[in-house]
């Protein structure tokens, strides 16, 4: 079995017009490459007439920004020309490359019906030689994601992203890596193991385990395995829901200004030119594509 690196609690950090959970980065574990970042706007119930999330036009390079919707509806728009809504269940998954422009808010529809929401944005990095690359959106709809039962079908890992035995999840990514949604029943107990990625971890929604027989997961608590062959022992105690992380180390030097991740001062500066200068264009223009 795998032994565990680190457990993280989160941290409240205001984002746009909400506040969200943030395990990583953190003064004890700056990433757990290649995830970098990690933001869990907890389940919250919307009122009709609510006002709901919105972070207006910003910019990314250089890595990932990936929103997995566990519940609700978020509305994206981009500088590429997509205009779509995500919604329970599903995922987008941003490649921002060489530089992207978008939006996320709630839509008008569930604005005025209300309902629960909550998401997790996940950073995952890029390595050095497709940071330039040209930027992509994916849809990640339901009917598109495969479902792995484990120990008597007590979880599910809804398989987003990699393989795990001979299922393989819809998206396209630019290292390898795993990212599933996953549900806990009560009374679920063994091994789970699904991969030899050195890197591994588990972040938690809600419900409560035991990892490892001694390690207690529970809400907005993100665990980080040692590299290394092999999976670990669980056992549920309360219904939940979980992220399930593995990937292999970019091992590149990393340097993040706002909404950029690159390699070095100089690429982060080129950024904000670049920026400065219109490349990354516009959710309003898309005549550059």
């Amino acid at each position: 079995m795998r032994n565990v690196k680190i457990v993280l609690d989160s941290i409240d950090v205001p984002v746009g017009t909400f506040s969200v959970k943030q395990p990583i980065p953190s003064n004890a574990l700056r990433q757990a490459d290649p995830f970098l970042l990690l933001h869990h706007a907890e389940r919250k119930t919307f009122q009709p007439g609510e006002k709901g999330i919105h972070v207006g036009e910003h910019p990314h390079r250089g890595f990932e920004p990936v929103t997995f919707m566990f519940h609700g509806q978020v509305q994206h728009t981009d500088s590429l020309g997509n205009d779509s809504i995500v919604n329970s269940g599903e995922v987008q998954w941003i490649t921002a490359g060489s530089g992207i422009m978008h939006e996320e808010k709630t839509p008008p529809e569930f604005s005025k019906n209300g309902g629960d929401m909550e998401l997790i944005q996940l950073w995952v990095n890029l390595p050095q030689d497709k940071k330039m690359m040209k930027p992509a959106y994916q849809e990640i709809r339901n009917e598109m994601i495969p479902e792995i039962t484990l120990l008597d079908d007590k979880i599910t890992l809804r398989l987003v992203a990699g393989k795990i035995g001979h299922v393989t999840g819809p998206t396209t990514t630019q290292s390898p890596l795993i990212a599933a949604m996953g549900k806990l029943t009560a009374g679920a107990k063994g091994i789970v193991d699904v991969t030899n990625l050195p890197t591994l971890a588990v972040y938690m929604l809600s419900g409560k385990a035991t990892i490892n027989g001694e390690h207690e997961m529970q809400f907005g608590r993100f665990i980080v395995f040692e590299p290394g062959a092999g999976g670990f022992e669980i056992d549920v105690h309360e219904n939940g829901e979980f992220l399930f992380l593995a990937g292999e180390p970019i091992n590149e030097p990393v340097v993040q200004y706002g909404p950029f991740v690159m390699n070095n001062e100089q690429d982060i500066r080129d950024a904000f030119r670049d920026l400065a200068g219109g490349k990354f264009g516009s959710i309003y223009d898309t005549s550059r594509n």
